[in-house]
């Protein structure tokens, strides 16, 4: 059975990203991000401890920073028991994916006249090309969030930025209990380099209706896997 102190000893690197002034904010960033990469994956137990000790933060500190991630939804406390990483229902999918259709469609709809600044967006599609050459299946579920993060991002809206951020960690949550991450994640490959092709070309219009079904599949595809992987942990129990 997996613990907390047996997977902290990598959280010691992420030390001088605290810098001088370690708050619960950088910390509630740290483990974000960690719980977004599968670090520490869902219904897993988050001990002070050791967490604390791997970065050098008081307990109160720790404290504060998994009351803000409990707040994003990412953690759950139970009572008499602790923090945990939270695991989502198929309700709460369904929710996250009407977040994300009504932000990025709505953020692809507004971008206004090209050129746009694709950098960034063109930079995730080759990052999850080629890890799907070399058959890194978490590096291709890493460069999808990326590349959904950058489409965000050509809002320029740093409040924007932020939600997204949530919502698609709270994603990950979903991805992390996915038996076949490959059938999962490699068909939206050639969508991204699809949508990416068509706001080069400054068609917006064209690049928000693939969008838009694109997020629609995936979302069915999503639930119907998530589903299954909830009776199947329910026979178990």
């Amino acid at each position: 059975m997996r613990t907390t102190e047996s997977t902290t000893g990598g959280l010691a690197d992420d030390r001088p990203l605290l810098g001088r002034t370690s708050t619960a904010e950088r910390v509630a960033d740290i483990l974000r991000t960690r719980i977004a990469e599968g670090y520490f994956p869902p219904g897993e137990r988050l001990s002070e401890d050791a967490i604390g000790k791997a970065l050098g933060v008081s307990r109160n500190t720790l404290r504060e920073a998994f009351r803000l991630l409990t707040h994003e939804r990412l953690l759950v406390h139970q009572l008499n028991r602790g923090v945990f990483v939270r695991i989502l229902a198929i309700e709460d999918v369904e929710d996250i994916y009407r977040t994300r259709c009504l932000v990025e469609c709505a953020v692809v709809r507004g971008l206004g006249a090209p050129p746009f600044p694709l950098d960034g967006l063109g930079k995730a599609v080759a990052d999850g090309e080629r890890a799907a050459g070399g058959q890194e299946w978490a590096g291709v579920s890493t460069a999808n969030i990326h590349f959904h993060r950058e489409l965000v991002a050509l809002a320029a809206s740093p409040r924007t930025d932020e939600l997204m951020r949530g919502v698609l960690a709270e994603l990950r949550l979903a991805f992390h209990v996915v038996a076949d991450p490959r059938r999962l994640h490699e068909p939206y490959l050639v969508r991204n380099r699809q949508i990416l092709e068509r706001l080069r070309a400054g068609d917006g219009a064209g690049a928000e209706r693939l969008l838009a079904g694109y997020l629609d599949d995936s979302r069915s595809q999503l639930v119907e896997v998530y589903a299954r992987h909830i009776e199947a942990a329910t026979r178990g129990t």
